[in-house]
């Protein structure tokens, strides 16, 4: 699992393998390549490294976290 935290450095969301959730479990979107798309398949943020940004990559949103076991988030 990997949290993704917006630019002050609070998480919103995390990473399990290619799928995005909600701080509430909700499945919300998946990374496919260089992107993160929505349910739908529209994309959302443009994944470099590890920092998110907007489609344009102009404006950042935020940035993964370094790889944590399930377990320790209990």
């Amino acid at each position: 699992m990997r949290g993704l935290v917006d630019r002050k450095g609070e998480m919103f969301a995390y990473l399990i393998g290619d799928q995005l959730f909600t701080l509430d479990d909700e499945l919300t979107g998946y990374v496919r390549g260089r992107h993160i798309v929505d349910l739908r398949g529209a994309e959302v943020w443009l994944v470099v490294g590890d920092a998110v940004y907007m489609p344009d990559g102009m404006e950042p949103v935020g940035f993964f976290t370094e790889e944590r076991p399930q377990w320790m988030n209990y």
